[in-house]
């Protein structure tokens, strides 16, 4: 399956390029060991390094990069971008944009003084047929001074524009460079489908099944990724 990713042709080797999310693993969890000592259990336990279900949602999909550097200081957000002027399309030249805060009244991100910013993005998405994509913060990056929020997109047939970020600035503290290329979301392709839930007790042996992959869990934490894991 793939995605395709589309820039103004002037652009083409100016813009950092979306990546597989495989290849933007930052580099605080390429530096955590895999198991640290624990005071309270008093004895090595494994880090969330080792945990799948952590490390595989972040390295899902592809991430959208940061197209220059942001400098930020005393709450002034500054940047230097070379691109060259629009041809046969305009489009922003800015990194970033805002959103009045009217527009998310009544809402935890209502703040009467302060802007939504915008991160944007000149990259156009298409999807196969079929397809939506989930954009959400860069999973699992608490270490990001913003957070960006999250949408659905049915990129098979919104494919032709772009797709601009909105997020929300939470590190009022945060002051240095957020540089080109930082992740501002990561997408994950969501096949369109209808779902229904159903609900029901354990069987008897769905119980005894349970019971089993428990006490197999409680022996061996690696069972997972080993037996399970795709």
């Amino acid at each position: 399956m793939t995605l395709k990713f589309r820039c103004p042709a002037e652009l083409e080797g100016k813009l950092p390029p979306p990546v597989p999310a495989t290849l933007g693993v930052p580099g605080w969890l390429k530096a955590m060991p895999t198991q640290a000592y624990s005071t309270l259990k008093m004895r090595e336990e494994n880090t969330v390094k080792r945990c799948p279900p952590f490390v595989d949602a972040m390295t899902c999909g592809f991430l959208l990069p940061l197209m220059c550097d942001l400098r930020i200081q005393n709450g002034e957000i500054t940047w230097d971008n070379d691109l060259p002027p629009g041809g046969a399309l305009d489009y922003p030249h800015s990194p970033i944009g805002f959103h009045d805060a009217s527009q998310v009244v009544n809402s935890p991100l209502f703040e009467a003084d302060r802007f939504v910013i915008k991160f944007h993005n000149l990259w156009s998405i298409e999807a196969p047929e079929g397809y939506s994509l989930f954009f959400t913060h860069p999973i699992n990056r608490f270490d990001l001074p913003f957070t960006t929020l999250s949408g659905l997109v049915d990129c098979d047939r919104y494919r032709d524009s772009w797709i601009h970020f909105p997020a929300h600035w939470h590190d009022v503290n945060f002051s240095g460079v957020l540089p080109m290329g930082t992740p501002i979301a990561q997408c994950l392709p969501v096949k369109r489908e209808t779902w229904v839930a159903q609900t029901a007790p354990f069987t008897t042996e769905d119980a005894q099944r349970v019971h089993e992959l428990t006490r197999e869990i409680s022996r061996d934490p690696g069972i997972y990724r080993r037996k399970f894991r795709a």
